[in-house]
């Protein structure tokens, strides 16, 4: 057994058993805090799809994540008020079902993320990142101007949407269906990754034209990575609006994507559980280093200076080694 598969035990353990230790505590904001954690780490996996494994730097994946944010909003907020999302050609309702919403946020954020993608692939570099990020920018602006749905107040979700035979309400059940979906999209990745897909997705990366001369068409390559990466990001984004019942412009904002980058850094890009192991290291700076001092980025943004100087690898390259292991 390798490091790093005791480092992956570690960190699923810990994000298990801190909850449970707060719930036996009747600590509830603790679980809230481990929620978020784990929210945090679908996002960050999602970035990381596209990022570790198709070498895509995108700093525009708030689009997706305030998609799947604003698409629990607008259909949980249909199905409470009883008014139709739509009334031509067919009315159809909303719902407060999760397993509905999930649904809607892959698909959205997916269709989403293939529109952006098919555009922004056509460069590379510095102007890909600067058009992902402008395509997130616009969805902020308007989300801003759509005052059907809050505007710039945002969208509030006074009741949190149901799971068939769970009380969401409770936040150690609301913990544990997102403690399960992080399983099972850390299952899904491992899996890509180790497929013909995700083989032939990291040849593109480090070499394109030896790609082509087997047949492989990067540009496809790519473009799958980016979908299965928005798709997955849309989920964190429905998660995290239904722990706080809100919904906000802030969601597709930049700072999100960059928090989104920073949980990727700190883990290890290329790493399956790297975002894991990043969102969790975040949680706990911001929980400790809040306390100290409203004025608490800046404590980060010296250690993420000092992970990308002297940790190439983040948390997971310090601690296994710098091999890149996407099995």
């Amino acid at each position: 057994m390798t490091r790093e598969t005791l480092l992956n035990a570690a960190i699923l353990a810990l994000l298990l058993l801190f909850p449970l230790w707060a719930w036996s505590a009747d600590e509830p904001f603790m679980i809230t805090l481990a929620t978020r954690a784990v929210i945090f780490a679908i996002a960050g996996i999602g970035l990381n799809f596209a990022l570790g494994l198709g070498g895509l730097v995108s700093f525009g994946h708030a689009a997706f994540f305030g998609l799947g944010g604003y698409a629990m909003g607008v259909l949980a907020f249909h199905a409470q008020t009883h008014t139709p999302l739509m009334s031509w050609p067919v009315e159809i309702g909303g719902s407060n079902a999760m397993p509905v919403i999930w649904l809607v946020a892959i698909i959205a954020s997916a269709l989403l993320a293939l529109g952006i993608g098919a555009l922004s692939l056509r460069t590379s570099g510095a102007y890909f990142i600067m058009i992902t990020l402008a395509f997130a920018q616009m969805l902020f602006y308007f989300a801003v101007s759509w005052p059907a749905y809050g505007g710039e107040d945002g969208l509030s979700i006074y009741v949190r949407n149901g799971f068939p035979g769970l009380n969401t309400m409770d936040p150690i059940q609301f913990f544990a269906i997102c403690y399960a979906l992080l399983l099972i999209v850390l299952f899904a990745v491992h899996r890509a990754a180790r497929s013909p897909f995700g083989l032939m997705l990291g040849a593109a990366r480090q070499n394109e034209d030896r790609v082509q001369a087997v047949g492989q068409v990067p540009y496809r390559l790519y473009l799958t990575a980016f979908t299965i990466s928005g798709a997955i990001t849309g989920l964190a984004g429905a998660l995290f609006a239904d722990l706080n019942r809100f919904v906000s412009p802030s969601m597709f904002s930049w700072q999100t994507s960059g928090e989104i980058m920073i949980f990727v850094i700190l883990g290890g890009t290329g790493r399956v559980f790297g975002p894991v192991a990043g969102a969790v290291l975040f949680i706990v700076l911001e929980h400790v280093l809040g306390g100290l001092s409203e004025y608490w980025h800046i404590y980060l943004g010296a250690i993420l200076l000092g992970v990308v100087l002297f940790a190439r690898g983040g948390l997971y390259g310090l601690i296994a080694g710098r091999e890149v292991a996407h099995d």
